[in-house]
């Protein structure tokens, strides 16, 4: 038998590859030929792929014919940097779900949006139905509401003035007066419940989470026949959240 065959490598890929490692090495820019000096590759495949690589936005073109790092580029960094948060504290997610029997949520307030960040359930711990999207439901959620009762009059308004209080069951709030009244009402604890508001046969309770401008909050979702465990939750679901922040801060 004849030797073992290793991978097969895309020629292409390793030598675009090279061209971004050479890029990023000059921060002024850098032209063309000396690009092909520096990899070694043929002056006419560096034009090429610094093209290709120009095109889809990886690469920038200056006018002075210097090439720099593009922006789709920082965008993928920016994108591992997140994934990366999210891998610290995942463990501290799935110990929430196995420690109280709920799916476990985690929410960043991003862009002026309330997103889903990590879900985290299991077979003795299903996740709510999300039928409708987070971002259309903050005044529905206690992970929601719980960013909505952190952020700033201007922010609050600004996201009310951008978002229709849909009535998604019979107990959604729905009107702006009444929700900001309850979001103000100082209720005994940092906790925020939801109670059949965004899902028939589903409550939930959600506590905030801040490390320095991101803001987010961390819940836990029950059947509504399971309604009466939320508030022994909630000192757990405190301690878990300052885990969650101290992770948090490790890559923001």
């Amino acid at each position: 038998m004849g030797a073992t065959e290793g991978p097969t490598l895309i020629a292409s890929v390793q030598r675009a590859f090279r061209l971004m490692e050479a890029v990023g090495a000059h921060e002024g820019g850098v032209p063309a030929k000396q690009l092909a000096r520096e990899t070694g590759l043929a002056l006419a495949t560096t034009y090429h792929l610094l093209r290709t690589m120009v095109h889809d936005g990886y690469l920038l073109k200056l006018d002075d014919g210097t090439f720099v790092l593009g922006e789709r580029l920082g965008a993928l960094h920016g994108g591992s940097r997140d994934q990366a948060a999210l891998s610290r504290v995942r463990p501290t997610l799935t110990d929430l779900r196995d420690g109280l029997s709920a799916a476990a949520y985690l929410t960043l307030y991003e862009d002026g949006e309330i997103r889903v960040a990590e879900i985290v359930d299991g077979p003795k711990a299903p996740r709510v139905d999300l039928w409708v999207g987070f971002e259309d439901a903050g005044h529905a959620t206690a992970l929601g509401k719980c960013v909505l009762r952190e952020l700033d009059g201007d922010a609050r308004a600004d996201y009310l003035s951008r978002h229709t209080l849909n009535d998604l069951t019979p107990r959604t709030i729905t009107h702006r007066a009444e929700l900001l009244r309850r979001l103000d009402a100082a209720p005994q604890g940092p906790a925020v419940t939801d109670i059949e508001e965004y899902s028939l046969g589903t409550s939930c309770v959600a506590v905030p989470i801040r490390q320095g401008d991101t803001l987010g909050a961390l819940g836990i979702s029950l059947r509504a026949n399971r309604t009466d465990r939320l508030e022994g939750a909630v000192a757990t679901l405190v301690a878990t959240a300052e885990r969650v922040t101290r992770r948090l801060s490790l890559t923001i």
